[in-house]
């Protein structure tokens, strides 16, 4: 679902790419696709949180991580050949009016995301207003660019945006 959104992926293929039989995959998941979409992004929920927890703590300053982080998600795109964004993203893009249980997971990841953004820039010095209007932009603003870097198949888009989150952060500081 990561690499074809949740309408392109079918059941079938899903247990054939993880090698088990459709009856385990429905044994594990009775709602069928719809719920290992949900729990699809809900891991990919956990997955970035984590980087995302990473890369804030490998800096003291949250400009210098956001602009980190924006390299890292760059090269791990490259390094995919550009088919692996964000996985909470691609999976819930056009599910929102037919599957609100995906877009409720994917609405959460996002602002889990958000809080630990906020919780950085709170910790750093920054008003707690604009580090919240601050986590919403810096979250967009990587969700735009991650899929403009995979649809231009280049790191440019996400490293602009690195350097400009990076300002805009600083100015607040």
């Amino acid at each position: 679902m990561q690499r074809q959104g949740y309408a392109g992926t079918g059941i079938k293929q899903i247990a054939q790419e993880a090698r088990a039989t459709l009856g385990s995959v429905y044994h594990f998941f009775p709602g069928g696709k719809r719920e290992l979409a949900v729990a699809a992004v809900q891991h990919g929920d956990e997955e970035f949180a984590e980087a995302l927890r990473d890369a804030l703590d490998a800096h003291d300053d949250p400009a210098e991580a956001i602009r980190a982080l924006c390299a890292t998600l760059a090269d791990g795109l490259s390094d995919s050949g550009w088919t692996d964004g964000c996985p909470v993203t691609t999976t819930s893009l056009g599910t929102a009016a037919l599957a609100p249980d995906i877009q409720t997971a994917a609405a959460e990841a996002f602002a889990r995301w958000r809080g630990l953004v906020r919780d950085k820039l709170r910790t750093s010095g920054i008003a707690e207003a604009d580090a919240d209007e601050l986590a919403h932009t810096v979250i967009s603003t990587l969700e735009g660019a991650e899929l403009a870097s995979q649809v231009s198949r280049s790191k440019e888009p996400l490293e602009i945006a690195g350097r400009h989150l990076a300002r805009l952060v600083a100015l607040h500081r």
